[in-house]
């Protein structure tokens, strides 16, 4: 009896070693599947990330690839700018050849500012804005009592932006009220007493 019940026992002992001979290499297939199909999902998660920061890229590239050129352009517009501003606006008292010239320098300063908004280059214009040194640069403060501290009153220089990013800083002169404005009139109150 007891030699039949241990080849029961050593036939079951033996289809349990078979199966799991068997279901080793199922196992090691299913664990290897996993890390393959964890690995292609992560090159393609990568593959896609790469794609958008390309486009993002790209994008950049066209939105902003002229800066260096457009910061060498605003000296010239501000030149061009000067010019017109200093033109004569009675042009009824001028020569004819002198008109003509202030006429077409007025009709190609009009065509260089669309041609320029078009490109995104904006002129910067704070006078009586707030200061914001992301824009400005402070040359000097005015004293007053008219204005509250910190506000722009006079533009020495005018600032320009491509879209959103800074080409040059407006150089301006900025407010400042309280004891800068008030000690110098009070001291000459004192003085003259």
């Amino acid at each position: 009896m007891d030699d039949i019940l241990n080849g029961v026992l050593a036939a079951a002992g033996a289809e349990t070693k078979g199966e799991a001979e068997a279901q080793g290499p199922l196992t090691a297939m299913i664990a290897e599947r996993d890390q393959l199909k964890d690995q292609l999902l992560r090159a393609l998660a990568d593959t896609e990330n790469m794609r958008r920061r390309s486009e993002r890229e790209a994008a950049n590239v066209r939105k902003y690839g002229h800066t260096p050129f457009a910061r060498d352009l605003v000296g010239a517009i501000d030149n061009l700018a000067r010019v017109v501003e200093s033109a004569p606006e009675n042009l009824d008292q001028v020569d004819e050849t002198v008109k003509s010239l202030i006429t077409g320098i007025q009709l190609s300063w009009t065509e260089l500012q669309s041609v320029i908004e078009k490109h995104g280059i904006k002129r910067v214009e704070p006078l009586g804005e707030k200061f914001d040194y992301n824009l400005h640069q402070a040359m000097f403060e005015v004293p007053t009592n008219d204005q509250p501290s910190g506000m722009v009153l006079e533009v020495v220089q005018h600032g320009y932006v491509l879209h959103d990013r800074l080409l040059r800083p407006a150089m301006v002169g900025v407010s400042k009220t309280g004891d800068a404005a008030g000690t110098t009139g009070h001291d000459q109150t004192k003085t003259d007493e």
